[in-house]
């Protein structure tokens, strides 16, 4: 087993960089997960883990082994120093675990759904934030997919990784352009609605209850005029106070889980 004890050390040095610039992270489609349970789903929905750096202070070499083990992999482990250790974790709390991970591809055309999906659209996504709630929000919901339309954003960003708390590596994502959408929503006869307010319905009169998929749009613009029109209808969410809109993702969170509703009680009935 290797130790490295040195913040000069090229491997830490290009960790380092893969955490802060995209451009790095794009040219060698590699990246960096933080933190046990974040490791722990990259593992289990098969993501190549090349390394994996422990402080063995936080994090025991036992204990990283039997990891490796439940999960029936094996990859280079290297003990690492705390100055090293504090150097490379992005976030205060990781447990003493960094790992580097090889980026898988996330065409539209590779995800398979069922014979009545529901999925959720983002569009011009710019905040990692937001697209890692909105994985949350996919995953409790019981959502087949994340589609990002032309995001404006890194998906492997250190930031949208933590704010999903490792729902990155579970949930189907795809990246594609309107184009690509429209024919997949084609393919699957997905009925599109838009989040917006120009000729909109509430959105609990809509019937969800077959193929459907649920488009939002970034807080400062909104959804593309482009995407409207592919839309079967728009929907808005009732503001009762003086707010004029949600949080992109809490407005996602409210759609999907009418779906939910829709389909519960068809499914009771």
């Amino acid at each position: 087993m290797r130790e490295i004890l040195s913040t000069n050390n090229t491997k830490i040095k290009y960790v380092i960089q893969l955490q802060k610039k995209s451009s790095v992270r794009k040219e060698f489609k590699e990246f960096v997960i933080e933190g046990k349970r974040e490791i722990m789903s990259a593992l289990k929905n098969k993501y190549k883990i090349k390394q994996i750096f422990f402080y063995p202070k936080l994090f025991s070499e036992n204990e990283l082994i039997k990891l490796l083990q439940d999960y029936q992999v094996e990859t280079d482990i290297i003990k690492i120093s705390k100055n090293v250790y504090q150097k490379i974790a992005y976030r205060g709390s990781t447990e003493g675990l960094v790992a580097l991970a090889q980026m898988k591809e996330h065409r539209i055309d590779s995800l398979q759904l069922s014979s009545n999906p529901y999925v959720l659209v983002a569009e011009g996504i710019e905040k990692p934030g937001n697209v890692g709630a909105m994985l949350r929000s996919v995953d409790g919901a019981g959502a087949e997919a994340l589609i990002l339309v032309n995001p404006k954003l890194d998906i492997y960003n250190p930031n949208l990784i933590r704010a999903s708390l490792g729902m990155l590596f579970s949930i189907p994502v795809a990246v594609c352009d309107l184009e690509e959408l429209n024919e997949f929503l084609s393919k699957y006869k997905i009925s599109l609605y838009a989040a917006g307010l120009q000729n909109a319905n509430v959105y609990f009169k809509e019937d969800f209850t077959s193929p459907t998929a649920i488009a939002v749009g970034a807080e400062d613009k909104g959804l593309s005029d482009e995407i409207r029109k592919i839309a079967k209808q728009q929907v808005y969410i009732p503001m009762k106070g003086q707010a004029d809109s949600l949080n992109v993702s809490v407005s996602a969170a409210v759609l999907l889980y009418e779906i939910v509703r829709q389909r519960e009680i068809q499914r009771i009935n």
